[in-house]
């Protein structure tokens, strides 16, 4: 299998740290191959300002792999970062931008088995003039630059204890009532159920729809959204074949005996699906991106600007990522050498 592309992240958060000590442990938690898509320069000074002795190597894609056991493999982007740790500067929008487009276009040339990315700063790209709402959104607009191809993007976020997937993503609730519909619940409904299947090999993938008021609208009660949005939406992924069932209080969803009962929960809103799982898994979570031509994760914090540098970031999380990453990648790959 091809090496993972990982990305650089925010220069000056924890992106670059983590990255490093990975590697370093590369043994101890039998990471899968990856290269950084960044600036070796500036990897090897924040290897040295965190007391790191790591070789670096600057290589093409396709040697990565062989590289990885000796030296943590960079893969050369047009843009040299400079921030220092915890100051984003004027070089961390660009250079976190081109990361990401150098690991995508690796990826669909065949020269990357996945993407990996490390965390942003959303308020940084803001001002630099980028347009997207945030990674996934941005992702798809690089599929579409490449392909023509419209598509729509999906987040699931996964852990062993629980996978949930939010309907609505960066919305500020006011907009939800707007934005929110059966045909969205549906579309995004039948593109988890799919990749559950292809990705993660789950046979019959249960998903649980919550509803999006209190205890799914008490029959109308607590307002008409569950029955004249979300129902119908239960009701169409049902006679397609999908084992779904809601809309189910939200309140009483993410419990141990009721977490049994589903492989994903879809939530109406960012917060009904992230405050779940971030207490139940905040160390170790993994934000997929579904509906993709390609497996995308990444760890599921931010850049921690308090703490780059400092050598106290937690790796768990992008070893999780990265696992899951390479597990999913080959699951694609065994897909396309058996598909007639």
């Amino acid at each position: 299998m091809q090496p993972l592309a990982l990305t650089l992240g925010e220069p000056a958060g924890i992106g670059p740290d983590l990255a490093l000590a990975v590697w370093q442990r590369r043994a101890e938690y039998d990471i899968p191959a990856f290269y950084v898509a960044g600036d070796d320069a500036f990897l090897r000074r924040r290897a040295e300002e965190l007391g790191l002795k790591i070789p670096i190597a600057e290589v093409t894609p396709r040697a990565a792999a062989k590289a990885f056991s000796t030296a943590l493999p960079v893969v050369a982007v047009d843009e040299e970062a400079s921030a220092l740790p915890g100051r984003p500067d004027r070089s961390s929008a660009p250079v976190a931008i081109a990361s990401i487009r150098r690991a995508v276009a690796d990826v669909m040339a065949g020269d990357a088995a996945a993407v990996v990315t490390n965390p942003i700063a959303k308020n940084v790209l803001y001002r630099s003039g980028f347009a997207e709402p945030g990674h996934t959104e941005f992702l798809a607009k690089l599929v579409q630059e490449a392909t023509g191809r419209t598509l729509r993007p999906v987040m699931l976020l996964w852990a062993p204890e629980l996978a949930v997937v939010p309907v609505t993503i960066h919305l500020p609730l006011r907009e939800i009532f707007e934005q929110l519909s059966a045909e969205l619940i549906v579309e995004t409904g039948r593109i988890v159920a799919r990749d559950l299947r292809t990705r993660f090999r789950i046979a019959r993938p249960r998903l649980a729809i919550a509803g999006l008021n209190p205890h799914a609208g008490e029959q109308g009660t607590l307002g008409e959204e569950d029955r004249a949005i979300v129902a119908p939406a239960v009701a169409q992924l049902a006679a397609a074949g999908i084992d779904a069932r809601g809309p189910l209080p939200a309140d009483s969803m993410f419990h141990d005996s009721a977490r049994a009962s589903y492989d994903a929960a879809l939530c109406m809103y960012h917060d009904q699906a992230l405050i779940p799982i971030k207490t139940l898994a905040f160390d170790h979570a993994v934000n997929v991106t579904l509906g993709l031509p390609f497996v995308r994760t990444s760890p599921d914090h931010g850049t921690a600007f308090d703490i780059a540098g400092t050598g106290k970031a937690d790796p768990k999380s992008l070893i999780a990522a990265l696992r899951l990453a390479a597990r999913l990648a080959a699951a694609d790959s065994a897909a396309l050498q058996t598909a007639p």
